[in-house]
């Protein structure tokens, strides 16, 4: 005998039958539940889609109980320690990790599509140089849509994939470009004898040296950062792009858009929050009137607790083991000891226990970010470098599944009923 979910509606005392497959009810079979013939139907309300599944997915699992995240089956821990971003990007889109020729293939075609039109450097002049890099990055976004009008064909699958190359490959220069340009320095060109994240570092940072040469230590510890912040299942940056791209917009205005959700400070602004609040802080022996304004209401734990995570958030352990690597190079962030200190005491502290407030990914990321150089005005940046990777395949696979259809919420309306036009002249 299927799962079944039998609901008795007490208004007119009909009983039916819903079947439940993974865990789930479709809300469509809700609609059966009426009072009349011409009531429209039982819907669910579920604002911000806190209990609300919109799609079947296979790309990343994420168990928030037991602090699991995976991708397409893959440990994050595994992959974090093992693997390249580039190798975990075509696990993400392709669903196996590469064998050789093929890992070999992919870097090979992105390497070569990382330059940019030279019209989007006459693009980014039109900025102010005060403007925020985020902003800047949007923008670009959409205009590379312009320059690829081929793009929009998103039902051809070797369209997608030139396309997915193309986004994934030009994102480090347009980013890149975007800090130098705040900056007032000149562009520096991809090199493509560098690895992707190297690539990256020296567009960043190049100065007048012939030849720039990342550390291989904060290569490797940014490489890991992208791996972590990949992709993170039906966040709300993703929905976007998936909700965008439902209308068969191109993947340049639908990263644009996912770029933006992401802009806000309630996504990708966590960890510069973070940044402020140690800094606010001040030092250790400040922490424990810290704590206590806390418990009372008169300041937020920034970097700890997850809509997701009601455990330790995985990433975040491999970060916290990230950073002292980083800091034995760039030497210690004076905010580390505050930083450790804070979540030893969260960690005890009976209050936070029984709240299941953890650390979560952005808690020493932006410590490793600021110990690098980057601005704090570049995190949301650093984070939409890797995350274009996990939106892609999000687009993608909702283009492939045949429920997809354009994103279309239903609303509760609460205004006014039917009201006749009153002339100007006659309102009160």
């Amino acid at each position: 005998m299927p799962d079944t979910l039998t609901i008795t509606d007490n208004r007119t005392g009909k009983t039916y039958e819903i079947p439940i497959q993974d865990g789930t009810i479709r809300a469509m079979d809700l609609r059966q539940i009426k009072v009349s013939d011409d009531d429209f139907g039982l819907m669910s309300y579920d604002p911000a889609f806190k209990n609300t599944a919109c799609c079947r997915s296979a790309i990343t699992l994420i168990d928030g109980e037991r602090g699991i995240l995976r991708y397409r089956g893959y440990p994050i821990e595994q992959l974090a320690e093992k693997s390249t971003f580039l190798e975990v990007s075509y696990l993400l889109l392709h669903g196996e990790l590469p064998n050789k020729a093929q890992y070999d293939g992919w870097v090979d075609e992105i390497t070569h599509h990382t330059y940019v039109h030279e019209f989007l450097k006459e693009a980014m002049r039109g900025f102010r140089y005060d403007a925020h890099p985020m902003g800047k990055l949007v923008s670009m976004l959409g205009a590379l849509s312009t320059f690829y009008p081929e793009s929009k064909k998103v039902r051809d699958p070797e369209v997608r994939k030139r396309h997915i190359i193309k986004a994934i490959a030009k994102m480090p220069t347009l980013a890149a470009w975007a800090y130098r340009h705040s900056l007032g320095q000149p562009y520096v060109y991809p090199d493509n004898e560098l690895s992707y994240v190297g690539n990256f570092m020296a567009m960043l940072f190049k100065l007048a040296e012939p030849k720039y040469e990342p550390h291989p230590v904060l290569e490797r510890a940014l490489d890991v950062l992208f791996i972590l912040h990949a992709d993170h299942e039906q966040n709300c940056s993703a929905n976007a792009m998936r909700s965008v791209g439902s209308s068969e917009a191109d993947p340049y205005v639908s990263l644009a858009a996912a770029s933006a959700a992401l802009y806000g400070p309630l996504h990708g602004g966590a960890n510069e929050a973070v940044l402020r609040m140690l800094q606010a802080i001040g030092s250790v022996d400040r922490i424990p009137e810290f704590i206590e304004g806390v418990k009372n209401g008169k300041g937020r734990l920034m970097g700890f607790g997850h809509r997701v995570y009601k455990n330790y958030d995985p990433r975040a352990r491999v970060i916290k083991n990230l950073a002292h690597e980083v800091f034995e190079v760039t030497g210690k962030n004076p905010l580390l000891d505050i930083a450790v200190e804070l979540e030893k005491i969260a960690l005890e502290d009976e209050y936070f226990v029984k709240r299941r407030l953890y650390p979560n990914v952005d808690f020493y990321s932006g410590l490793i970010y600021q110990a690098m150089g980057f601005p704090t005005e570049m995190f949301p940046v650093l984070f939409a470098i890797p995350r274009t990777t996990g939106w892609l395949a999000q687009w993608q696979e909702m283009l492939t599944d045949p429920e997809q259809k354009i994103a279309r919420p239903r609303q509760v309306y609460v205004g006014a009923g039917e009201r006749d036009y009153v002339p100007m002249d006659a309102r009160g």
